[in-house]
């Protein structure tokens, strides 16, 4: 099983917004709880999903929520040089290639996702999973 995954911003956003692949979300998210993975996320990651949950619920519930998902998923952060590397990168997205390279940076086994572009752009060195994908393929 991957051991270190990434999640996206749009896993947590199905996730705290009830979304239609909320299931899928909260799986993966107690997989993380149960310690069968470590979750990893950025704080751009946090920071666009915090906006749209706050849009939705108010901003003190999408602290709540938000706080809730830190108590099982680590922040990391990028370097100078890996956002250098993430911009001569072919990926196109500017959001994407951060995050992407970020958790190339930390050793991350798979980044979870449901950008099709991302997945489609990715490289063997960080596989890109759907999180129906990762379900399937490891829990």
């Amino acid at each position: 099983m991957a051991s270190k995954i990434f999640l996206d911003a749009n896993v947590l956003l199905d996730l705290t917004l009830k979304r239609a692949d909320y299931d899928e979300a909260k799986t993966i998210l107690d997989l993380a709880i149960g310690g069968r993975v470590q979750a990893f996320t950025t704080s751009s990651v946090v920071h666009i999903a915090g906006y749209y949950i706050a849009k939705v619920y108010g901003s003190k519930k999408a602290k709540n929520l938000l706080l809730g998902i830190l108590m099982d998923v680590t922040i990391i952060d990028l370097t100078h040089e890996m956002t250098i590397v993430a911009f001569s990168s072919n990926l196109e997205d500017i959001e994407d290639s951060l995050q992407y390279y970020a958790a190339i940076h930390h050793k991350i086994d798979c980044f979870i996702s449901r950008d099709k572009q991302l997945k489609k752009d990715s490289i063997p060195v960080l596989p890109v999973y759907t999180p129906k994908e990762f379900i399937e393929e490891f829990a």
